[in-house]
């Protein structure tokens, strides 16, 4: 039986391989920074159980890819920049953050519009233009997955350090990583036709379906990649405080110690991205009971 605790060098190579793939899953399915709050922001902007599964299958090849690419480094000592340790993530914290913020902005066009949607929420004046949002485009979640599968814990310190050099030649020594992508893309797949299902099934004309979705992708993005910013430079600056963690006893890796990873994974995908589902639904919930269905379609 795999050990996917706590997997020690000297490790049969074809045992490392199931290893990588079931780490893979449940990295997949687990609470992590580098994977949910970008499936669920482009799978909710999807708006469709089948584009929300394309989005989480985009998102993790590019990250298949760079852990493929990385594993292979490592097996060839390639390594140096383990030493590095958690500046690693903080790092990827800031690039990711960035990427996101501006992906943010791309979906929603206007200025201010967080604000604005606020104000008309109250004074029930038309709301915003269908011109002003737009989809994000397919190649988005390849540069997310691409840079956020730099980033380093757990399970990165298993591949590079363990999995990939028990690869009986530098020809196999991809493959761990590649595996470990592909565990995770299984499940990330999945995620994301979930979520898009979710966004599907509003009860709302396919209008308003298409503004929630998109301003929840929008506001997900936009102000979770602030926190990411955030948590980066918190990270670089005050790392003895930023490496907090409070251990659970769950021998699960992404739930055994909770920390910053865990706080960014909620206050992005719960705190801004459910919030901001619920909040929109109810405000086109109102606006159909208000208005005309053909209004909504203006």
């Amino acid at each position: 039986m795999p050990n996917i605790w706590d997997p020690h060098m000297g490790i049969v190579w074809t045992t490392a391989l199931v290893t990588a793939f079931l780490l893979g899953m449940v990295h997949g399915i687990t609470p992590d920074e580098h994977t949910w709050p970008i499936t669920f922001s482009y799978a909710i902007g999807s708006y469709s159980t089948r584009r929300g599964l394309v989005a989480g299958l985009t998102f993790s090849a590019a990250f298949t890819l760079q852990r493929a690419i990385a594993s292979e480094l490592a097996y060839l000592a390639f390594d140096k920049w383990f030493t590095l340790g958690s500046k690693v993530d903080y790092i990827v914290y800031l690039i990711v953050g960035i990427a996101m913020v501006w992906a943010g902005r791309y979906i929603f066009r206007g200025k201010h519009w967080h604000l604005s949607l606020r104000k008309k929420a109250r004074t029930h004046e038309k709301p915003v233009e269908t011109e002003s949002i737009r989809a994000p485009k397919a190649w988005m979640p390849l540069v997310h997955g691409f840079i956020a599968g730099w980033g380093f814990g757990a399970f990165a310190i298993i591949i590079y350090t363990v999995l990939a050099p028990s690869m009986p030649s530098a020809f196999w020594g991809w493959v761990p990583g590649a595996l470990f992508g592909l565990g995770t893309t299984v499940m990330q797949a999945l995620a994301g036709a979930l979520f898009g299902f979710i966004s599907q099934r509003l009860g709302l004309p396919p209008e308003a379906t298409q503004k929630v979705a998109l301003v929840t992708a929008s506001r997900t993005l936009t102000w979770g990649g602030v926190a990411f910013v955030a948590g980066g430079i918190f990270g670089l600056t005050l790392p003895h405080l930023a490496n907090f963690g409070i251990n659970t006893g769950i021998h699960v890796h992404n739930l055994h110690q909770l920390g910053i990873a865990f706080v960014l994974v909620v206050v992005t995908v719960m705190g801004i991205g459910i919030t901001t589902l619920v909040q929109q639904t109810r405000y086109w919930s109102r606006q159909q009971k208000m208005s005309p269905p053909s209004a909504l379609s203006h």
